[in-house]
Formats: structure tokens, C-alpha cells, sequence
């Protein structure tokens, strides 16, 4: 009898090892991107729960023992190589898993909403500029892709849905326009594998994608209030937290270089509550993640008059400005300008090419050490009244400034009356000397600062300065230090 019972629990014992089962969230995948020369976290479950298993690495074959918790969840980090592969990955727990066709290179999350969510393919009667020679040549096997399905939650959760692809014509037909094209500039100068992490929603404003941590810490003054968990359905886009909670902490921890940021739209006339918001929601993400200030770029509103705006001050300029500003303010920052990528009717711009190359190009300086690249349009730096000419003085205009249209009709001056008259304006270095025929005691100036307009103010390297202006009248300056 004893030998009977022994044997069958040899036997259930065995059986539970054969059936052992390993899962991992969805972007820990054949085709994956880790990211290079890091200690990058690597998770998932296991059926044996609090039993020890093994993951080995490939490219130097190292093992890493590592126990599962009483739910069978375990968690380690592996150290990476310089950028490399094909690879792969063993996970042994009684039973082997591995995962194939691991590359070593960049990573970069790209969130926010509609703009960022833009597909190369366009939405409805709103095309990508040049999307068929995108298509065409989307033929770069060294970028890999992961889409984000779209999915609200009440509470946080550990895993999404998505897949890796490599990206060709097919896998780039509904990708971010814009995180597609920055890869495809990112890998061209670093000549390394790029995975680009896409998790946007279109029409969503800012606190969706915090958690109910920062937002508890502002909810009294948002239009938005907290719902019970229950009551969020999976299309509730716009319920506090919900994006956070379903699409941003699956992700927390994931390797990656940094993260590139386009939202903004759905705020645009409460400026004065995004600078409040935007740094400690980036500094929320930051902690979680673990790795440092890693770098935040994102993308300033274009301009368009679609929808209503203010009517003594342009809310739409004031947000520009406080995006402007808000780079200077919070660490490891920096901003995209758009003031001559917008249009006048439609919400999401065309021209999503020239935006993933300035981003491209921030990150090339800024993060990857390329100085010689140039990141950043003349900026404005201050002023000089002499009789009625008033001059203002720029930096990042080294080589001089020049204006797409000769000469530019953004420049406004004013006197005490704090009344506005259009300028006329001439380009002297890097200056911009502005006369009015109304005002003969110019105090402030003001450039592009409208809720529609075509910025046409470049450095000789050809970016565009974002719209500014020189006084606070009817309105502070947003996001400050």
C-alpha cells in the first residue's frame, strides 16, 4: 500500500513539472528590443508556484537563478550587450521556454493622443505627407514595432495586449506616423536595432494617463473627477487614471532609452493646470521606472482654429508658450516646435515627417552626444527700445536668422495702451529690429502669439522658433521654474 501511495505521488508530482507553464506580458515576445548595455528587468509567472527556475541569455550565456513567489510571479534583471542579435532567452522551470529573434539596441515609448497616435496610413480624410513613399520604403528590418491595444482600467494591471512586428509596409500601416519616422532617423545615424513601444489614444486629456497617486493630488481643481473602478468599461478613454492603469503600467520597469510625448489637444484652454500637472506627471512615470531622469521629449500644439479660443489672450498661444517654457523647468526635457507644421482647419497635421526629425535630431543631441546636430530654433533671449524701433535678440541663431517669408508678418508691436499693431520686421544677424507705423513708443513685441498662425522665423540651420512674447499682460507665463 505504502509502495502504491508513493508511487502516485511521484506520478502527480512529475505531472505538475510536465505541464509547467510559463507566461510573460505581451512586449516580452519573439522580435523584442531590449535595450542596450543596461540591467533591463525581465518578468513573468510561472504554474509552479515559490519554485526556483532559470533564465539564460544567449549572447553571453549566463544564467540567472530566480524564485517564484507563492502566485508563481518572479521577476530578475539581465545585464545587456552592446546593440547585437538575433538572440535568445530560456526559461526553465521544469519544462523549457524561449524566446527567439531577441535584438539588443534603442527603446523608446511613445504616448499621448490623437497626433502621436497618427497612423502612417492617416485617419479619414487626413493623409500623412508623403505616406506612399514612406510605405515604399519601409523595407529597414533593424526597427521592430509594438502597438499598444487601446484598453481603459479601473485599477492598475500588469499586462496589455500587443504584439512585435518588424517594420515593414504591412506592421507601419496603423504605427505612429511619428514614432515609425523617428525610429527610421534614430537608426540610420546609431546603425543599431530601434523598438519604438506605442501606447496613444486619441481625444484623451493628460489625467487618463496619470496615476490615481498624482491625481489625487489635483483632482479638486480638475474638470475630471475619479470613478469607482468598477464603473470603468474598457473604451472610457477619458476616465482619470484609466490609460495610466491599463496602458502605461503593464509597461513600468520595460528597458528603454526614454519616452516621446504628444498630447496636449484636449487641455489646450487650461494652460495654467498643465503646468501644474505635466512635471509631476513626468516625475511619477520617472520613479516608477526606476532608471533616472530618462529623457522626456515631446511636441508642442500646432496651431489650427478649430476650436473656440480666448478673448483677451490666445489660450491656445499661452499653452505654446507653457510647453516652451516647461522644457526649462523640468529635468531632461526638451520640445519639438511645430508653429510651421500646423494647419488651419484640420487637428492632426500632415507633415508628421519634419516633427520625427526634430525629435530625432533633440535626441541625437541631447541623449546620443551628436553636438554637431542641431536640436533647437532661435529662441528668444531680450529686447532693446531705441526711439520707435524696438529689437529683440535671439540665441541658437549663431549663423543668423532668416524668414521663410520676406519679411515676416508674425511680429506685433505694442505701446502702454497694451494694444497690438502688426510690425514690420528686419532681420539683422541674429536680431530682428521691428517698427510700427502706430506705435512710436514700442515697450513689448510679440511673434506668432495667435491661436492660428504660419510660423516663418528660422535659424540658418532651418528650425523654427516657437511663438513668444515679451510682456505678461492679461496673463502670467505658464510653466516657469
Amino acid at each position: 500500500m505504502n509502495k502504491i501511495i508513493t508511487i502516485l505521488i511521484c506520478f502527480l508530482l512529475n505531472s505538475q513539472l510536465s505541464t509547467a507553464k510559463i507566461t510573460l506580458p505581451s512586449f516580452f515576445a519573439n522580435g523584442m528590443v531590449l535595450q542596450q548595455q543596461s540591467q533591463v528587468n525581465f518578468w513573468g509567472k510561472s504554474t509552479n508556484p515559490s519554485k526556483a527556475l532559470t533564465v539564460t541569455t544567449s549572447w553571453d550565456k549566463k544564467k540567472y537563478e530566480v524564485n517564484a513567489d507563492a502566485e508563481g510571479k518572479w521577476k530578475t534583471k539581465l545585464a545587456t550587450p552592446k546593440a547585437g542579435g538575433p538572440y535568445t532567452i530560456t526559461i526553465n522551470d521544469g519544462d523549457n521556454f524561449q524566446l527567439n529573434e531577441v535584438w539588443i539596441g534603442e527603446v523608446w515609448l511613445v504616448s499621448g493622443q490623437s497626433n502621436m497616435e497618427m497612423p502612417v496610413q492617416g485617419f479619414k480624410d487626413q493623409p500623412v505627407l508623403n505616406s506612399s513613399a514612406i510605405f515604399k520604403n519601409a523595407t529597414n528590418k533593424n526597427i521592430h514595432v509594438f502597438r499598444t491595444i487601446k484598453e481603459a482600467k479601473g485599477v492598475p494591471v500588469d499586462n496589455m495586449r500587443g504584439n512585435w512586428q518588424v517594420a515593414d509596409s504591412a506592421a507601419i500601416r496603423l504605427f505612429s506616423a511619428i514614432g515609425y519616422l523617428f525610429a527610421v532617423e534614430l537608426q540610420q545615424k546609431l546603425k543599431v536595432p530601434v523598438g519604438i513601444i506605442q501606447s496613444a489614444w486619441g481625444g484623451t486629456n493628460i489625467s487618463s494617463w496619470m496615476s490615481v497617486e498624482t491625481f489625487k493630488e489635483f483632482e479638486k481643481e480638475n474638470r475630471y473627477k475619479l470613478k469607482h473602478p468598477d464603473s470603468v468599461i474598457k473604451t472610457d478613454r477619458n476616465a482619470p487614471t484609466a490609460l495610466f492603469n491599463g496602458m502605461i503600467n503593464p509597461l513600468v520597469g520595460y528597458g528603454m532609452k526614454g519616452v516621446l510625448w504628444y498630447q496636449g489637444e484636449h487641455n489646450h484652454r487650461e494652460p495654467d493646470f498643465y503646468a501644474k500637472v505635466f512635471p509631476v506627471m513626468i516625475k511619477d512615470w520617472r520613479t516608477r521606472w526606476g532608471i533616472g531622469d530618462f529623457p522626456f521629449y515631446y511636441v508642442q500644439l500646432a496651431p489650427n482654429e478649430s476650436v473656440k479660443d480666448g478673448e483677451q489672450i490666445s489660450l491656445s498661444a499661452l499653452f505654446r508658450e507653457m510647453q516652451y517654457n516647461s522644457q526649462f523647468s523640468i529635468p531632461n526635457t526638451a520640445m519639438s516646435v511645430t508653429l510651421d507644421a500646423g494647419e488651419q482647419k484640420v487637428i492632426h497635421p500632415a507633415n508628421k515627417q519634419a516633427v520625427a526629425k526634430r525629435l530625432a535630431a533633440i535626441a541625437l543631441h541631447k541623449t546620443y552626444g551628436f553636438t554637431e546636430v542641431v536640436y533647437a530654433g532661435p529662441s528668444y533671449k531680450n529686447f532693446i527700445v531705441k526711439g520707435n524701433q524696438l529689437t529683440l535678440n535671439f540665441d541658437h541663431a549663431e549663423k543668423g536668422l532668416k524668414a521663410f517669408s520676406t519679411p515676416s508678418v508674425n511680429f506685433e508691436l505694442a505701446g502702454a495702451d497694451k494694444v497690438f499693431h502688426p510690425a514690420k520686421a528686419e532681420i539683422k544677424g541674429n536680431a530682428v529690429l521691428l517698427q510700427a507705423d502706430n506705435v512710436q513708443k514700442p515697450v513689448a513685441a510679440r511673434y506668432g502669439f495667435k491661436m492660428w498662425v504660419m510660423g516663418d522665423l528660422y535659424n540658418a540651420e532651418g528650425l523654427p522658433a516657437s511663438s513668444f512674447r515679451t510682456d505678461e499682460w492679461f496673463a502670467p507665463s505658464y510653466g516657469k521654474k
